[in-house]
């Protein structure tokens, strides 16, 4: 996994941290059990503080996708092989998707153009993990 952090982007780092991690889990690039880099040593790769690292971490454990611990650092603690999502998660992630979806409907988009969006963006992820095996290997 390579991450690409836009520094004049008004997207906090750790932000864009976190969303590439998620899409990375989402593509299938980043299995259950895939090792990610320690907060010191992604940070260091990054050239930036490891607390933003250290931040983007916490946000995905709170979430569910890792487990962070001493010994074995941050590891993906669930992909979508993985099975139904914890208890809850759809009615907080329903609460973002309105305001997401809103967005777009504020700044001009119509029904059939978020609606087209959305499908192109769920094929892309199911394209994406159909290239690859559960070992994270091209198939």
């Amino acid at each position: 996994m390579i991450l690409n952090l836009d520094l004049s982007s008004e997207t906090p780092i750790y932000q864009q941290i976190r969303d590439q991690v998620v899409t990375a889990v989402a593509a299938g690039e980043l299995a259950e059990g895939s090792p990610l880099p320690s907060t010191r040593q992604l940070a260091g790769d990054l050239g930036i503080n490891f607390h933003t690292v250290n931040k983007a971490y916490d946000l995905l454990r709170r979430e569910g996708l890792l487990l962070l611990n001493r010994k074995s650092g941050a590891v993906v603690r669930r992909d979508a092989r993985t099975g139904p999502p914890e208890p809850g998660f759809a009615e907080e992630w329903g609460a973002r998707l309105r305001t997401l979806l809103a967005e777009a409907v504020a700044q001009g988009l119509d029904g059939p153009a978020v609606l087209a969006a959305c499908g192109a963006t769920l094929d892309g992820f199911g394209d994406e993990r159909a290239h690859t095996s559960t070992e994270g290997e091209p198939q």
